[in-house]
């Protein structure tokens, strides 16, 4: 029986793991809305070390459309704006001398719909990494019905996990659909 639990317990782990990371990578998608968590990837350079904007200065949303970074040290404003421009996320800075802006411009409706693409391939990773835990499970209990496990306690097993299955699935498309609702939602 605590061969049955170890096998379930592992797949709701791996589980577990794939919403986390549905959830992680649709927060850096961005969907019109400004958020401090678009800044998450972009480094920059302090006292020798890469850094995160967050660990350099006070990243805030002083409304739905503007990011404003406040760097501690006034010397650091350079160093941001070049980090912002040079990462991939595709806005200009605006500083004044003080405080760095990010004026996240409106989505076009092609842009839309190419993230909300991305969103889907970003839940459908999340979906196989939930399949092979599955299926990672059920093998193990095949395994282990080969080396003395009842055939009864595996089949209760695989009948588990397939609720937890169908369980985490369920989740994968709840966070899909609020994603897809916030991209598309004007």
């Amino acid at each position: 029986m605590t061969e049955l639990k170890e096998f379930l317990d592992a797949a709701r782990d791996r589980m577990e793991e794939a919403v986390m990371y549905l959830d992680d990578a649709l927060a850096h998608i961005r969907a019109g809305k400004a958020n401090v968590k678009l800044l998450d990837s972009i480094r920059v350079e302090y006292y020798g070390s890469k850094v995160a904007i967050s660990n350099v200065a006070n990243v805030s949303t002083p409304d739905q459309r503007t990011i404003a970074i406040m760097p501690w040290e006034r010397n650091m404003i350079r160093v941001i704006e070049k980090a912002i421009i040079d990462s991939n996320i595709g806005i200009m800075p605006e500083n004044n001398g003080e405080v760095i802006r990010l004026n996240i411009p409106p989505l076009t409706e092609d842009r839309r719909k190419q993230l909300v693409r991305d969103s889907k391939a970003e839940a459908e990773k999340a979906r196989v990494s939930i399949r092979n835990a599955r299926r990672e499970c059920i093998d193990g209990l095949k395994k282990a019905t080969k080396a003395g496990m009842s055939e009864d306690i595996a089949k209760d097993g695989e009948e588990q996990v397939q609720k937890l299955h169908d369980k985490y699935m369920k989740k994968i498309d709840e966070v899909f659909a609020a994603k897809e609702k916030e991209i598309l939602t004007v």
